[in-house]
C-alpha cells in the first residue's frame, strides 16, 4: 500500500500565511538540537513568531560535548541579526531519561528506532514545557537535516502536542535550500559544527565508519541520522 508523503514546507507555508493575514505574532517555543541548526530557522520564522529557543537534549555525549554545545547555541542567539529578539531557555540535562528511552536499542542503527525514541523523548518535553508556559506553538529544527525523516518527526509532533494540548508546528526545514543555508550561516558566524549527531551509540558508530573510511567533510549541524 503506497502511502503519500506530505509536503511539509507547503504546509508551514499556509500556517504563516495565515498568521500573516490575521496580523499577529504568536509566540513559539523551538525545540534546537544544535546552533546550525537552528541558525537558519531562526532566520526563517523570527519574522513570524516571538521564538524561545529550548535547549533539550539529554541525548548528548559526553556532557563536555554539551557544554560546548549549549554555549555555543546562546552565542549564536546574542550574535545574530534577527526580524525579532530572541529568548533562550535551557532544559535539564537529564541523561538517564535518554538512556531510559533507548535501553535495549543501543545497538540499533541510526535513524532506527532508538531515533525515534529520542525524537519523541525531547519532544514531549518541549510540548509540555510549551503548555505549561502558554505558548501557542511549539517546534523542532531536526527537520534541516538531510538525514533525517520529516514524514516520521511531524508525525511524531503532532501526536506529541495532541496529547499535551498545545499547536505543533509542522515543517521540513532542509526545503527550499534550508539546510544549505544553515551551512552559509555556520560559516558566517564561525559556528562549532560537530562530526556526529550527540549520543554516545551514535559516536560509537561514528568512530566505527571512520575507521572504515576517510573521515567526512564537516558541513555543520546535524550530519547524522540522530541529533
Amino acid at each position: 500500500m503506497n502511502i503519500q508523503k506530505i509536503n511539509y514546507q507547503k504546509e508551514l507555508e499556509k500556517i504563516l500565511n495565515r498568521l500573516e493575514n490575521e496580523k499577529r505574532t504568536p509566540a513559539l517555543l523551538l525545540h534546537s538540537c544544535c546552533a546550525p541548526c537552528s541558525s537558519y530557522v531562526l532566520e526563517y520564522l523570527s519574522s513570524y513568531f516571538q521564538i524561545t529557543v529550548f535547549y533539550y537534549n539529554p541525548n548528548i555525549y559526553p556532557e563536555e560535548e554539551y557544554e560546548k554545545r549549549i554555549l555555543e547555541q546562546q552565542k549564536l542567539i546574542q550574535d545574530m541579526d534577527l526580524a525579532r529578539p530572541v529568548s533562550f531557555l535551557a532544559g535539564k540535562y537529564d541523561r538517564d531519561r535518554f538512556y531510559k528511552a533507548s535501553a535495549g536499542l543501543e545497538h540499533v542503527k541510526e535513524g532506527g528506532t532508538r531515533c525515534m525514541k529520542c525524537y519523541e523523548l525531547r519532544l514531549a518535553e518541549t510540548a509540555r514545557t510549551a503548555k505549561e508556559n502558554g505558548f501557542d506553538f511549539f517546534t523542532t529544527t531536526l527537520s534541516i537535516s538531510p538525514m533525517k525523516n520529516a514524514q516520521k518527526l511531524n508525525e511524531i509532533g503532532l501526536a506529541t502536542g495532541e496529547r499535551y494540548g498545545v499547536e505543533y508546528l509542522v515543517s521540513d526545514f532542509k526545503k527550499k535550500d534550508g539546510y544549505k543555508r544553515s551551512i552559509a550561516l555556520s560559516e558566517k558566524y564561525g559556528l562549532y559544527r560537530q562530526d556526529y549527531c550527540g549520543c554516545e551509540f551514535s559516536l560509537a558508530q561514528r568512530r566505527e565508519k571512520e575507521a572504515e573510511q576517510p573521515r567526512p567533510e564537516k558541513k555543520g549541524g546535524c550530519v547524522s541520522s540522530l541529533e
